[in-house]
């Protein structure tokens, strides 16, 4: 169902607002269809932040793939929810997008995916039951193709590194900084 890359900060003890006390109180959710080129967007950019970067306890990375609907368990009960995608707003190709607020649901109306939509479900349905994340913010990029296409665009390859910084900035604003990973392969 899912992309199935994850990895779980130690969430035990963080004070989650659920009734799950191993759940991690933030979550940052890669979205993406990887066949689509600048589609797959949102799950490169995850990959890219998990490689890079120790990720702190109470953080949660979930590649979502195209799921929808599947994804109701994974997000009920967070804090906060970040969504990493690519996201339609007509502005040029390449341009970083941050929807907070209000402005989320208009991310849902001008979607280029399924998922999308099946997001979008979620959310409304645990909004319904008491369970949709506090604060739900959308990190995203206009894409530049969705053809059927393994890689990124070029222009979206050469931006992704400022939509994996913005997504850490947002970890930081919410008090859970991601560290720099030491990438020097060089011997000790």
């Amino acid at each position: 169902p899912h992309g199935g890359s994850a990895a779980t900060g130690d969430c035990a003890g963080q004070g989650a607002l659920n009734s799950d006390p191993g759940r991690c109180p933030v979550l940052v959710l890669g979205m993406g269809n990887l066949l689509l080129e600048d589609e797959g967007l949102g799950v490169r950019a995850l990959e890219s932040l998990q490689q890079q970067y120790e990720i702190p306890p109470g953080v949660e990375l979930l590649d979502g793939g195209t799921t929808g609907m599947g994804l109701l368990d994974d997000i009920s009960g967070r804090e906060h929810l970040i969504v990493l995608d690519a996201v339609q707003t007509g502005d040029p190709p390449g341009t970083l997008v941050r929807l907070a607020g209000d402005q989320v649901p208009v991310y849902f109306s001008m979607r280029i995916s399924p998922h999308q939509l099946g997001l979008s479900d979620v959310l409304a349905t645990l909004e319904l039951s008491g369970e949709k994340p506090a604060e739900v913010v959308v990190l995203g990029m206009v894409p530049q193709s969705l053809e059927m296409k393994l890689n990124l665009s070029a222009l979206v390859t050469e931006k992704r590194e400022s939509l994996v910084k913005a997504a850490v900035a947002e970890l930081s604003h919410l008090s859970y900084a991601p560290t720099p990973k030491c990438l020097d392969s060089g011997g000790a």
